[in-house]
C-alpha cells in the first residue's frame, strides 16, 4: 500500500476529487485501512491501493471542493461524496483508494471492503457515484443535505 498521491487523474474536469475506475473507502483506523488492504490483495491480482490519513484527506482532497462554504451547483453529486469524505476525516477516518479492474465484482469489493471495517465506500464510474456501503439515516447533523444517501428524511418519507 503506498501513500495517495492525488493527481489530475483523480479529479473532475473541473478539478473536484473523482478518482474514476477506483472505489474510494473510509475506516475508523489506520489498521483497518491497512488489513482492508491486505485482505483484498491476498484475494488476487488487484491494483496498488493507496493510503490517506485524516489530514491528507483534508489537505487534499478536500480542498478540491474549493474554498467556498456554500454548496455549489454542480452537474453531479462530486461534491456532495467529497463533503462527505470531509466529515468523515473531520472525525478521523482513514482513506483507502482502490483502482476497480473491468473484471472486479463492484458489490463484492464493496462487501470485502465492508466486513474489513469501512464505514463507507464510493465506485467513481464514468458519470456515476456508486454507494457501496448503505448508511443508516441518524439524526447526527450532516454537512450533505441532498443529492446523496446522507440526506435528511422528506415529509413524505414519515
Amino acid at each position: 500500500m503506498k501513500p495517495l498521491a492525488l493527481d489530475s487523474s483523480h479529479t473532475s474536469m473541473s478539478g473536484v476529487f473523482y478518482p474514476t475506475g477506483h472505489v474510494f473507502a473510509l475506516f475508523p483506523t489506520a489498521d483497518l485501512a491497512r488489513q482492508a488492504a491486505d485482505a483484498l490483495d491476498a484475494g488476487g491480482d488487484r491494483a496498488e491501493s493507496a493510503y490517506a490519513s485524516p489530514e491528507v484527506i483534508q489537505k487534499d482532497i478536500v480542498r478540491t471542493i474549493g474554498g467556498s462554504d456554500a454548496v455549489m451547483p454542480s452537474v453531479g453529486a462530486d461534491g456532495d461524496f467529497v463533503r462527505r469524505i470531509a466529515d468523515l476525516a473531520s472525525t478521523g477516518h482513514h482513506g483507502l483508494l482502490v483502482q476497480v479492474g473491468k473484471d472486479d465484482d463492484a458489490e463484492a469489493l464493496g462487501a470485502t471492503l465492508q466486513r474489513e471495517g469501512a464505514v463507507a465506500a464510493f465506485y467513481y464510474r464514468t458519470l456515476v457515484i456508486e454507494d457501496l456501503i448503505e448508511q443508516p439515516l441518524t439524526d447526527s447533523k450532516q454537512s450533505v443535505t441532498v443529492g446523496t444517501h446522507a440526506a435528511a428524511p422528506q415529509p413524505d418519507d414519515r
